[in-house]
């Protein structure tokens, strides 16, 4: 009698920020991503220089919790769904947690989109969603094997999720999602006239 058993499996991890415990102002977040946009001169001038669409910190401020305590208190809720998701996989620590390593501001608008990229150094990557108008694109997650498929036929559009090549997922305001930081993903074109604000991260080990 043959078995057929899913290996290697790609967790990805989603929740409102609220579950674990802790609350989020999603007005004040919103309105705190708008006014740091609009002051933050070097991260205009980075966008601009980079092309990149709408407005991203990435590049420029690296201390958001200590500039605003609503950046503070979002990291204290993703503290702890960031430890869930790592005892979901079954990760050795040691002594050594997984912490915060950077955090930064996504304003998409429309017309905008954010490239096929993954996030080197770091060992669990996510996002939380602070607007999303309907009708903007949702989060494409690409499966990691792709590039050693060579000639595999294409997936009935009926597959079930796991043997999908792409995955695609609409959050909702609030949500967080997270996935280990080799996981390949994007964000399509912003085909909505207002704009999609996430706030993205990085942990690191130790």
């Amino acid at each position: 009698m043959s078995t057929i058993r899913s290996l290697f499996v790609t967790r990805l991890y989603q929740s409102a920020l609220s579950d674990l415990g802790g609350a989020v102002d999603q007005d004040e977040l919103l309105a705190s991503c708008y006014t740091i946009a609009e002051d933050d001169e070097a991260g205009q001038e980075w966008c601009e220089q980079n092309d990149y669409p709408g407005y991203t910190s990435y590049a420029s401020l690296t201390d958001l919790p200590w500039r605003f305590p609503i950046f503070a208190e979002m990291v204290k809720c993703l503290d702890a769904h960031v430890a869930a998701f790592a005892k979901e996989l079954a990760f050795d620590l040691g002594d050594k947690a997984l912490v915060l390593e950077d955090l930064w501001i996504n304003i998409l608008p429309e017309g905008g989109t954010h490239s096929s990229h993954i996030h080197p150094h770091s060992v669990i990557s996510g996002t939380t969603y602070v607007a999303m108008p309907e009708g903007t694109s949702a989060l494409k997650l690409e499966d990691p094997r792709l590039p050693m498929m060579m000639a595999a036929p294409t997936r009935l559009k009926g597959a079930p999720e796991e043997l999908k090549p792409f995955i695609y997922v609409k959050p909702s305001v609030g949500d967080v999602l997270l996935w280990e930081s080799w996981l390949r993903h994007e964000v399509p074109m912003n085909m909505t006239e207002d704009d999609r604000i996430s706030v993205s991260f990085n942990y690191s080990w130790g």
